[in-house]
């Protein structure tokens, strides 16, 4: 079982030929709306690889919050922890150029109503992996690393996006998962030493005695454990549109952990289905099925 807290948005999904610099107006090529927030595409990805998930979050009383949990809907997962509130349904605004790079502003909404006294909507208990992210208040994520912990729950924190208050706490996820800049800064916001990432990664590990994972997007990801670090290569694709890779890198990565996996193929699969998000437009309808990912590994090897 996978418990998602997290947002929940409607992503309104502007192409460009390229992203424009501050103050410049750019023509668009085309415009969509999809179902997004970091939560929702992660409890969508940790559905898609197989795992049965629970969702806790919140949606306004609008016409944006059906749209917005469509697609969880369609995948079974369970939304009796989705509260409606007076807030708008929280939304994300997408510019996607054409070499698939994007630039992304959030208005959180509803989500900024998510708050500790509904962690109880999540049922925490052992065994189970509590999936989490920065899209809502940080004081609920906090308090949600203390409960799981609390119950034996394994937790798996998306430090993004960044925010430097939440270095305070990272180290009390079992897993954190940041790509190349969340991690050097809060590399810095935590003092971390060593002369190179990878050192900064095994002094992370040392100090707080838990896992990092560092996306590295074309590049691969590495992970650093205690005991060991870790290193797995990227796919080789050209993207189309890179929104939405990271959070199917940890949906995938929860499911992975959930079923049994060790590190090293828990990330090599999350990466594979990263990879795979990467090909399609869109945050939620770009997530690949587990055949899908299936397939890509075993012709990769």
């Amino acid at each position: 079982m996978i418990i998602v807290i997290g947002s929940i948005n409607l992503d309104l999904i502007a192409n460009v030929d390229r992203l424009p610099s501050p103050g410049e107006t750019v023509s668009g090529s085309g415009f969509a709306t999809a179902p997004g927030g970091k939560g929702a595409n992660q409890a969508l990805a940790s559905a898609r690889a197989g795992a049965q998930v629970r969702m806790v979050g919140a949606v306004g009383k609008d016409s944006f919050a059906a749209e917005a949990l469509a697609l969880l809907r369609e995948a079974r997962v369970d939304l009796s922890g989705v509260a409606e509130t007076f807030a708008s349904t929280g939304t994300a605004l997408i510019m996607v150029g054409d070499d698939g790079e994007n630039i992304i502003a959030v208005v959180p909404g509803a989500n900024a109503s998510v708050l500790p006294g509904d962690l109880s909507k999540a049922f925490l208990k052992k065994g189970v992996v509590v999936l989490l992210q920065h899209e809502i208040p940080l004081g609920t994520v906090d308090a949600a690393l203390d409960q799981a912990r609390a119950a034996g729950a394994i937790t798996v924190l998306n430090t993004a996006p960044f925010n430097g208050a939440a270095a305070a706490f990272l180290g009390k996820a079992d897993y954190a998962v940041a790509n190349e800049t969340e991690f050097d800064l809060y590399g810095e916001a935590l003092s971390l030493s060593g002369r190179d990432r990878a050192a900064r990664m095994r002094d992370y590990a040392s100090k707080t005695g838990r896992t990092i994972v560092v996306t590295l997007g074309g590049d691969g990801v590495m992970a650093a454990t205690p005991d060991d670090f870790l290193t797995v290569p990227a796919m080789k694709i050209t993207p189309v549109d890179t929104v939405g890779a990271g959070d199917t890198f940890c949906g995938y990565f929860a499911a992975a952990l959930a079923s049994g996996l060790t590190l090293d193929k828990a990330l090599a699969r999350a990466g594979a289905a990263g990879s795979l998000a990467c090909l399609k437009p869109g945050a939620q309808p770009a997530i690949p099925l587990a055949a899908e990912v299936d397939q890509a590994l075993q012709t990769s090897r």
